[in-house]
């Protein structure tokens, strides 16, 4: 069983188990096995220009014993979090989220954000169904496709059209090692992950608005 464990600047996922995990996370990117995934929130003041940021990182990652968890970096208040559960036939996938939108963007355009403050998108989502590589790769664009479809529909609007996501967002998906090599649309599996990952990440946006208004996304001119 998935728990979610908050302790300020840090949010844990505990996935009850040894999986694979596949992320671009700032720490143990890639086709890893963990049973934690986690968030340390920061400020602009943590993290000056001059700061080697992996290096910082992983000294906090020691003071808390956890250098074996997929880690997060995240400028949204983790207490903000979010989580959704979705079931299909035998199928269950746990999401949780933390969404900041103050550095949105679309597809295919990029917006100059410098001085500005910057959120992101953090995505984590346990799957008790058990995929091969191959499945996770599927999983993991599933997933991906559920945030971009969750951040369209709350209607944030740039100059370039809606938004779609940040410039800063980052997904990790869990699952069980297996045979599995689909997990798309058309599979019990998709549906419960899309659904799970939607939920979470809609309602984070939703919360975000409400929070800071929808002025926040007054944006600057697209970068050169």
């Amino acid at each position: 069983m998935s728990t979610v464990q908050l302790a300020r600047p840090w949010l844990t996922f505990d996935l009850g188990r040894e999986m694979q995990v596949l992320s671009w996370a700032i720490n143990r990117p890639g086709f890893v096995t963990a049973s934690r995934i986690i968030w340390r929130e920061v400020r602009n003041a943590d993290l000056p220009e001059d700061l080697d940021v992996h290096d910082w990182f992983a000294r906090e990652l020691k003071s808390q014993g956890e250098t074996a968890s997929v880690a997060f970096l995240t400028s949204r208040d983790v207490s903000r979090f979010t989580q959704a559960r979705a079931q299909v036939d035998s199928i269950t996938a746990h999401a949780v989220a933390t969404v900041g939108l103050s550095n949105a963007e679309r597809v295919g355009h990029r917006i100059d954000r410098r001085g500005q403050d910057w959120g992101t998108i953090n995505v984590a989502v346990r799957l008790d169904h058990a995929l091969s590589q191959t499945g996770l790769i599927e999983a993991l664009s599933i997933a991906t496709q559920a945030r971009t479809a969750a951040v369209i529909d709350s209607g944030f609007h740039l100059p370039s059209g809606l938004a779609t996501g940040t410039g800063t967002d980052c997904i990790a998906v869990a699952a069980p090692a297996g045979a599995a090599d689909y997990a798309g649309l058309h599979t019990e599996v998709g549906e419960a992950l899309g659904a799970a990952v939607y939920a979470a990440t809609s309602e984070g946006a939703n919360a975000w608005v409400v929070e800071y208004g929808a002025d926040r996304m007054a944006s600057p001119a697209p970068a050169r």
